[in-house]
């Protein structure tokens, strides 16, 4: 052996004994049989752009996977998101053998599926990821024996052309009904063995391996999908040579390389945050299933921070940079009828999605939703004019899909809650340029059409004409969910202009039409009123609670500066109950974060992680998570799982205005913990933060420019300029430099 194999070799192994877990705990779902139902048990893997549910089964195992660019309709009708097709292998003879020890598990800090079993004397073992820089799904499968690996692989199309052979690979190809071109390909690669070539009696392609010690699998699936209108949405690529590209460069490198290409690739997002709540760890005797079961009678700290990590790791598995957004499912889709299309809901669902991306330093899994809102503009803008002649700027309805086309109800806040996520961009990173060049643009358009939409009314008075709040409720002016986005939209509006020292004379009349809008009403029961007219019904149990919106993830209501608001939104949450479907849920502990009950905000967490369906389960009607940990509206919805790790966040660290809080919600079941990593509004990173009795006992700041914060915390800190105190709570002044961490710890009494 060469020393420069020696040396590779040596590198490989520290990167398997060096995994980034959190605080020295692994985070791993798993479970001891095969999966046998694609939404509630089988595990996701996903690079973006190429997605995969694995099943794991052992004499036929069955791999189902997407490519998220695979739509129906066009710029007028919404069309569906699309699945792609799917891999079935047999293996061979020993398909009669029974087996024992069987472990599927998926290793969130390595993105990585393993699946080991004990069968005919000797371990298997399979090995599955998706790769994002070489754009490829990875499998592997090796047995404790030489020569003993034999298979049958098969390459089905979901949407029924058949699989051919071209230069020894399997590949499918077709046209959807709207002109856009798919194509997947399979190759394969072994150590040993015989590969043939086998032609069945429906003149489908597939390949057998005989007496193999290795198989290694490369699968790619592409489209002729750009998120470019100019180019009437065609990539330049053909989605077969797209795929020839691709699998001839990932069949360069070994299974090592590639995974050693993939860990680099995904723990430079992934192990940027890491959380540990509370003092156990995460038991690796139960299965995850059973850890859900357990959970009713003994909620589990290490069970509650494994769910913020795999929100993380699904949001990097199914968003990264040059890609489309998150859809309802991520991108994992099974059907060519999907529920609600598995679409880009406007009216809650793909904004949720996107609440995690800067608060838990994933800013560049924000990237193909910001480019997903600059991509539909045009489109968005003829739909629009169509709909309210005259006006400028653009909005949407509620359902959206990939080039523009849109249907069900007009959602005429939808496109100013988009821009909410333009200016969180810049508020978490302080991006001029991006600002200027990007964001900036489209905001203004927005405040535009609101500008010309918008009824004065004789008192000064500025209210939205004919809304709704999604999704009951009539139609009528002044909808409180139309006026706080609105009020969002407009105060972000003025602060880019204030910033970037640009369009002074219209933001000025943004900032006046703004502080003109009717303003958030309280009811004749305390609620915070849902409409202008003060109808809202006690016993109203609706999942959506759209007109809280200003309370999160706006910053129109909050605890300290509108005090009365914020008591009028906790008669209303309280009206509307604790359990609902799942992603309201995750939004309902957001806002009892934001009200600063961290008990209560934990009740409702503890009510998400309820197991849905299974065997032996009979609470399988209502929200919470399946045994996969994926939430259940029901079905799966993705905007769940990444709302839940949002508001984790906001019950730990929240900033706001020039000011960072620390524990704001902390629950009792949290008192002890730690999390490195989060990131506050200013672009200041939260290196470490350590809390004992749930009280700090140390932090550290860091921020890339030079800034003067105001840091808020019930614990009294040394080596900070106390400002003064409100209802015991210490307000400190921070002085930031450049890129230098600032470390503050509990100060003790002599």
């Amino acid at each position: 052996m060469l020393k420069s194999q020696k040396a590779y070799i040596f590198i490989l192994v520290l990167i398997f004994f060096t995994k980034t877990t959190v605080y020295g705990q692994q985070y791993f779902l798993w479970d001891d049989r095969p999966a046998k139902d694609w939404m509630t048990e089988a595990y996701p893997i996903g690079n973006g752009r190429i997605g995969a549910m694995i099943f794991g089964g052992v004499y036929k195992e069955h791999i189902q996977f997407n490519e998220n660019s695979l739509w129906t309709g066009n710029e007028q009708e919404t069309g569906e998101y699309q699945a792609f097709g799917e891999v079935f292998i047999e293996f061979g003879q020993v398909g009669a053998k029974p087996f024992s020890n069987y472990s599927r598990k998926l290793d969130l800090d390595q993105a990585l599926h393993h699946i080991t079993y004990n069968q005919g004397n000797q371990k298997r073992s399979r090995r599955y990821f998706a790769s994002n820089p070489d754009q490829v799904m990875v499998m592997e499968y090796t047995n404790e024996n030489k020569k003993s690996l034999n298979a049958t692989i098969r390459l089905k199309d979901s949407h029924g052309k058949l699989t051919k052979s071209i230069a020894g690979d399997l590949v499918f190809s077709g046209v959807l009904s709207n002109g856009m071109e798919y194509a997947a390909r399979l190759h394969v690669k072994t150590e040993g063995g015989e590969v043939l070539e086998t032609k069945g009696e429906d003149g489908e392609i597939f390949i057998q391996v005989q007496s193999a010690d290795k198989i290694v699998i490369l699968l790619s699936a592409a489209t002729d999908y750009a998120n470019t209108r100019s180019t009437n949405w065609k990539a330049n690529e053909k989605p077969l040579e797209a795929n020839k590209r691709y699998i001839q460069e990932a069949a360069k490198y070994h299974f090592d390389q590639l995974l050693t290409r993939h860990l680099k690739d995904y723990q430079s997002l992934f192990a940027r945050v890491q959380l540990q709540l509370g003092t156990e760890d995460l038991s690796q005797e139960l299965t995850t299933k059973k850890l859900l079961q357990h959970y009713k009678q003994k909620p589990s700290p290490a069970l509650e921070s494994l769910i913020y990590q795999y929100g993380r790791y699904l949001l990097i598995s199914s968003s990264r940079k040059g890609g489309l957004p998150a859809n309802l499912q991520g991108l994992w889709n099974n059907s060519n009828t999907p529920p609600w299309r598995s679409d880009y809901h406007s009216n809650i669902n793909v904004q949720m999605n996107y609440w995690p991306a800067e608060v838990a330093n994933l800013s560049e899994s924000a990237w193909p939703y910001l480019d997903y809102i600059n991509s539909m503009r045009e489109v968005k803008k003829e739909n629009t004019q169509k709909e309210f002649p005259g006006v400028r700027g653009w909005t949407v309805r509620t359902e959206n899909n990939i080039f523009g086309g849109e249907s069900f109800s007009w959602n005429t806040p939808g496109s100013a809650w988009y821009a909410q996520a333009l200016w969180e961009h810049y508020a978490f990173n302080r991006d001029k340029a991006y600002l200027r060049d990007f964001a900036y643009p489209i905001l203004k358009e927005i405040c535009q059409f609101w500008d010309d939409r918008l009824v004065r009314r004789d008192d000064g008075t500025v209210v939205a004409p004919m809304g709704w709040s999604p999704e009951h409720g009539p139609t009528e002016d002044a909808v409180s969910y139309d006026h706080q986005i609105i009020f969002d939209l407009f105060t972000n509006y003025v602060e880019a202009c204030q910033i970037l020292q640009i369009d002074k004379t219209y933001g000025k009349h943004i900032e006046t039409l703004r502080n003109a809008l009717l303003k958030p009403k309280i009811g004749k029961w305390g609620q915070l009123q849902e409409w202008e007219t003060d109808r809202d019904d006690p016993n109203d149990k609706h999942r959506h609670v759209s007109h809280l919106f200003g309370l999160y993830p706006g910053r129109q209501i909050s605890k300290w500066e509108t005090p009365e608001l914020a008591d009028a939104a906790k008669v209303t949450l309280n009206a509307r109950g604790d359990e609902s479907t799942g992603w309201s849920m995750a939004w309902k502990v957001a806002f009892w974060a934001r009200l600063q009950d961290g008990n209560h905000a934990y009740q409702i967490l503890k009510n998400f992680i309820n197991l849905v369906g299974g065997e032996g389960i009979d609470y399988d009607n209502g929200g919470g998570v399946y045994a996969n940990l994926l939430c259940a509206h029901p079905p799966f919805q993705i905007d769940g799982n990444l709302g839940y790790v949002a508001a984790v966040s906001e019950m730990i660290v929240q900033s706001q205005n020039n000011m960072i809080e620390l524990l704001p919600a902390l629950p009792d079941n949290w008192k002890d913990g730690k999390i490195k990593g989060l990131k506050a509004r200013g672009n200041i990173l939260i290196h470490e933060l350590i809390w004992k009795n749930k009280k700090v006992e140390s932090v550290v700041l860091r921020s890339l420019e030079h800034q003067t914060i105001q840091l808020l915390s019930a614990t009294v800190l040394k080596d900070a300029k106390l400002m003064k105190e409100v209802n015991g709570k210490y307000i400190y002044q921070i002085q930031l430099k450049p890129n230098q961490s600032l470390k503050l710890t509990k100060a003790v009494k002599n």
